[in-house]
């Protein structure tokens, strides 16, 4: 299982509660959109110094986690 925390965070006070990178302004969407848009992940973490790319890759792990149990669930 890969933890949501602390790679991932939510606060009013942040972006209006957009889940952010922990200790990032960085919204996880923005990983997401450069993913789909069909760049590489070096390319984000070039753009975004301030994510680590064991945060990035936890990211992606947690999403993929939740959308399988989704999947299974349906």
């Amino acid at each position: 299982m890969f933890p949501l925390q602390p790679v991932i965070h939510s606060d009013p006070e942040i972006m209006s509660g957009i889940p952010v990178f922990v200790g990032t302004r960085v919204p996880v969407r923005t990983l997401l959109d450069h993913l789909a848009a069909g760049d590489p992940l070096d390319v984000f973490l070039d753009h975004f110094p301030s994510v680590s790319k064991e945060q990035a890759i936890s990211a992606l792990g947690a999403a993929t986690e939740l959308l399988v149990n989704h999947a299974r669930s349906a």
